[in-house]
Parts: C-alpha cells; structure tokens; sequence
C-alpha cells in the first residue's frame, strides 16, 4: 500500500510544486522578503495530501488530472496561507523543522539592521507572516481562474468553486479557528466532546471535503456540487479529514519529534482542547485533574511536568480513545468509497484513508 501510494503523491507534489514556482508566478512577489515569505513553506515541503487527494477525486470520476493541476496547486496555497496566519495566532516558533514565517523574518540579519529594537523586528516578522498570508489568499484563487483561462474549464464550474472556497470554507475555517483559541480560555469540564471534535472537522475537515467535492466537480466539468458522485467524495473526504486532525493530536503528544518537525508537547502549553484532553480530563481523579489543570495552558511548564500529563493522557485512556475514533471516521470514510466505481484511483483514495490514521508525521 505505502510504495504505491507515496509514489503516487510524490508524482503529483511535483506537478503541484513545478507549475506554482515557476518564474512567471514568483516574479511577482516583490520586495524580496514577500518572495520569500510567500513561497518558503512551499519550497521546505510538506505531506501535500490536500491536492493530491482533489487530483485522486478527479481521476476517480473519469476526468482528467492534469486539466486539475491549477485547482490542486490553489488548494495547497490556500492552505498555506492559513498554516502562516495560524502560526502567528498560535505563537509557534517551527513549522517542519524550521522557523515559522513570523520567526524566521523577525530573526533575519536584514531585519535586525533594519530595527534596532528587538519589539519592533518582532512586530517586523509579523507584519510580514500576515502580507505574505495575504498575497497566497489572493494567489490560490488566482490559479483556480486558470481553471477556464488556461484548462478550458466551463466557467460556471470554475466560479461556482471559487465561490465555494472563499464563502463557505474560508468562513468554516475562520470560524474552527477562532473557536479554537476561544475554548483554550474555557474550563475543559465545560466543554463538550461535540463541540471540541466538531471545532476540529471546521479547522480541518471542511478544506479535505472541497478538495474531493472540486475534484469530483472539475473531472466531470460539471458546477452542480451536489451530483451524487461529487458528494460521495466530499462525504468521503469530510471523514478522512476528521481522523487526519484526531491523529495530529495524538502526534502532538506522543509523536516523534524529528518527525514532526515541532516540539512534542507544545500542544499542552498552548492549552489546546483536544478530545485526548477531554477524555482524560473526563476520568481523573481530583489530584490528576488538578495536575491537568495546572499544566495545560501554562506557557512556562517545565519539562517535567508536561511528561507528567502525557503520562496522564496515556494513563486515563486519552490516545486510544482518540485513535480509535479515528479508526471509526475511516472506516465511514471506506463505506462511502464503495459507491465510487473501481479503479485505480479508487485504490488510491483508499490507501490515502489509511494513511489518515497510520502517518507519524
């Protein structure tokens, strides 16, 4: 399954990466820091399973991927964008291993003779992670229009998914965002396992869902986004994303560091509610919960103590509750793959459901 299918993603992340890099849409971005900034995360890699999904979808109904190639690369820099703004809201200092946007400008030489004060290059690397976030926004619908421009798309199909991602995703996941750093603030006995696993779907379950819906839609050339078939894949792809963030969580605790390419445990200093956080929260007794509590949120743990309540999470069932959910929301994922005909690309999309809940990074 794993050669077949990472293969398979790797062909398509050098379509993706080959049409977005090209001179004629880097020249762009000026001065230089923006260039930079714009394209950095794009260039240091990353797992790309967003448009290599939406190119699976749109091969699953008969059409053809390479016609996709723009609206995968759009997909990828939409998603990009929210990573840079996410790391700002979130206060991470890496992303794969190396400075986040913000980090990585307030920390340049250049900034630091351009500001003599290091408050104001801080604000410098900010000011830049949000223009840079700003600029892909406009770019990934940018190339969604060559969906027609340059593909020969029906025009209708290709507004009918601009519409669609700037409306109705983009406010999904504002909204999964803002949620998330509202419940940071909220008593996790206050908070419900539907609220916290429905604020993860909207963070990152809506953008996996369009990928599938616009691939469907743009192999059948079709703007009707609720043709069985494209619902099918966007139901498909829903639950996929669902179990995509469950195992992220479950990575952010007890993960492989070099892996990752960020600190295991950060998750826990931030006082992120995850439904592992809940479910060992729901069954500590006064002393765990009090530890819990005390650690969770507190930018300043030590070491020691965030051990001590991953131990905790382990301990009171929080990973295996979590992973077997995700185990449940691919399962439903594969009964909605049935009714996709058989083919390669349905093969693919099973492997990738797999690879959902089996990743370590």
């Amino acid at each position: 399954m794993s050669d077949r299918l990472f293969a398979a993603i790797e062909e398509r992340v050098k379509w993706v990466q080959d049409y977005v890099l090209k001179p004629e849409y880097v020249n762009r971005f000026q001065p230089e820091d923006i260039r930079e900034a714009v394209t950095c995360y794009f260039e240091s890699g990353g797992k790309r399973l967003r448009p290599a999904v939406m190119l699976f979808s749109c091969g699953a109904v008969g059409g053809d991927e390479k016609k996709a190639v723009s609206a995968a690369a759009a997909v990828e820099i939409f998603h990009t964008w929210t990573l840079v703004h996410d790391d700002i809201i979130d206060r991470d200092p890496i992303r794969r291993g190396n400075p986040t946007v913000h980090e990585r400008f307030a920390n340049k030489p250049s900034t630091k003779a351009l500001f003599k004060d290091s408050a104001e290059a801080r604000h410098y690397g900010i000011s830049v992670a949000v223009l840079a976030g700003d600029v892909q926004h406009g770019w990934g619908i940018s190339l969604m229009t060559e969906l027609t421009s340059k593909f020969g798309l029906d025009a209708e199909v290709t507004l009918t998914l601009i519409n669609t991602l700037d409306t109705k995703i983009l406010n999904t996941l504002v909204e999964g965002e803002l949620l998330d750093v509202q419940y940071s603030q909220v008593p996790i006995s206050e908070l419900t396992a539907k609220q916290i696993e429905t604020m993860l779907w909207k963070k990152t379950g809506a953008l996996y869902e369009f990928a599938a819906i616009s691939g469907g839609a743009i192999g059948l050339n079709n703007p009707n986004l609720e043709d069985p078939r494209v619902v099918t894949l966007g139901n498909f792809t829903s639950a996929c994303g669902s179990a995509f963030q469950l195992q992220d969580d479950i990575l952010g605790i007890v993960g492989n560091e070099k892996m990752l390419g960020k600190p295991v445990g950060s998750d826990i200093r931030e006082g992120k509610r995850t439904l592992i956080v809940h479910q060992a929260y729901t069954h500590a007794n006064k002393e765990e919960r009090e530890l819990i509590l005390e650690t969770l949120g507190n930018a300043n743990a030590s070491t020691h103590q965030v051990k001590a309540v991953v131990d905790l999470f382990v301990k009171l069932g929080g990973i295996s509750y979590t992973a077997d959910l995700a185990r449940q929301h691919v399962n439903r994922a594969l009964t909605y793959l049935e009714d996709v005909p058989p083919s390669e690309y349905r093969d693919l999309l099973g492997d990738w459901a797999e690879l959902m809940i089996n990743r370590e990074f």
